[in-house]
């Protein structure tokens, strides 16, 4: 078996380790525990000797200190899970060598395309390795570079003892991509006081701060009535919903905005002329843009079922998970050793917003302060998705550089 940080991700990406949304289990699905079980083994392998599976698939060990200094327990985590937008059965990974430029048409399905055009970083990446799907699953490398990374830095920190570093936590977790990354997690068991995610995407890009989200659900009962009789008596409960999604300005929906621009974005609508659901999801950066946000929608359903006096409603916001920024900023040294990490491997550090979420944001909130740093994959969650080999070798170069610098730094 070979280390590199290829290697291991080349092995992790072809375990199907799909979550499921419609599961109520944790994990959802328990081919994610394949991959856990893998990890588990080459942890111990490298003499990290409390590795082991929890019950609900997440992966937990510990690099004992080396060093005097006292050292404040830091945590790198990623998730083992793939997301449920596309296909990640039977994933045939293709590796492009010395890329030169171009798009990129991928072998088992002619008609997906990586086109510079829409992929600008290809242009960074001449003279490197990139490596992509077949075009007919997902890659993986969300998050299955960060867990590759990890590891790769794991056993670099096994073998190298001169490098002087303080008590080292790894967790992998499960279901991240469906919103239950740290439900499970034991940050008692854990012992971390602050914690790094491995799942972002450009190398030098460290993000912390996350949207602040809520889901919405819009319940609607009407009059149903037979059709052929139903004039000033039916109320249909499904053109009441398509009312609602129709009133939803389209300068704050997903598609219209970016940066740090909030939306409000349905996602699922249901039912029948009796009764019909809607559901939502609201995002902003900020809880001020949240609320705004979720007053609209109220006001939007209140104006929309006053044409229907005969139906009534239930609106129901969900908390899902906050920016993370909250926790961070009254922690500064978080950031500060790792910008401090990122310009010792010869890049420059750029604070990034994620328009989105990760288990970096339940984890700070639960108390673990947990910014994310890049692994180098693009174009998530698709059979286009791609990562360059020397990105990867560039993220196992910061977490190493990362825990020099802890160390360094402590009293």
């Amino acid at each position: 078996m070979t280390d590199t940080v290829l290697d291991r991700f080349l092995r992790y990406v072809v375990i199907d380790t799909q979550s499921d949304p419609a599961s109520d289990s944790q994990p959802s699905t328990e081919k994610q525990k394949d991959l856990g079980r893998v990890l588990v083994t080459e942890l111990l392998a490298l003499g990290l000797t409390d590795a082991h599976l929890d019950e609900h698939g997440n992966v937990y060990a510990t690099i004992p200190s080396n060093t005097a200094r006292d050292v404040p327990v830091i945590c790198f985590c990623s998730h083992m899970d793939t997301a449920p937008d596309f296909t990640g059965t039977n994933v045939k990974p293709q590796l492009v060598r010395n890329y030169q430029g171009g798009d990129i048409t991928l072998t088992g399905d002619t008609s997906q395309v990586i086109r510079v055009a829409s992929h600008p970083q290809l242009k960074n990446q001449i003279g490197n390795d990139i490596v992509t799907t077949d075009g007919t699953t997902l890659l993986g490398a969300d998050d299955k570079a960060g867990v590759a990374e990890i590891m790769t830095a794991a056993a670099h920190l096994m073998a190298n003892p001169d490098i002087r570093h303080g008590t080292i936590k790894i967790l992998f977790t499960t279901d991240e991509e469906i919103g239950r990354g740290a439900d499970k997690v034991d940050l008692e068991k854990l012992g971390a006081r602050f914690a790094y995610t491995l799942d972002g995407s450009t190398v030098g890009e460290i993000e912390n701060e996350t949207f602040s989200a809520d889901g919405v659900a819009i319940e609607i009962t009407g009059v149903a009535m037979h059709p052929g009789y139903a004039k000033g008596k039916m109320e249909n409960a499904i053109k009441a919903a398509s009312d609602i999604v129709a009133r939803l300005p389209r300068d704050i929906a997903p598609e219209t905005t970016d940066g740090r621009q909030g939306f409000i974005h349905p996602v699922d609508i249901s039912g029948s002329m009796e009764s019909a659901r809607l559901q939502l999801i609201i995002r902003d950066f900020t809880e001020v843009g949240l609320e705004e946000k979720e007053e609209l929608l109220e006001k939007i359903t209140q104006e929309v079922m006053a044409t229907y006096p005969g139906s009534n409603h239930t609106l129901t916001v969900r908390h899902q998970y906050r920016n993370m920024r909250q926790v961070l900023d009254r922690h500064p040294e978080i950031m500060d050793n790792l910008e401090e990490a990122v310009r010792r491997v010869g890049l420059e550090p750029v604070r990034h917003s994620i328009r989105g979420g990760t288990d970096g944001s339940r984890l700070s909130f639960m108390g673990l302060p947990c910014p994310n740093i890049y692994t180098g994959g693009h174009a998530y969650h698709s059979p286009l998705e791609w990562v360059s080999v020397q990105d990867m070798e560039k993220a196992v170069e910061t977490i190493v550089a990362l825990v020099r610098v802890w160390e360094e730094r402590a009293a």
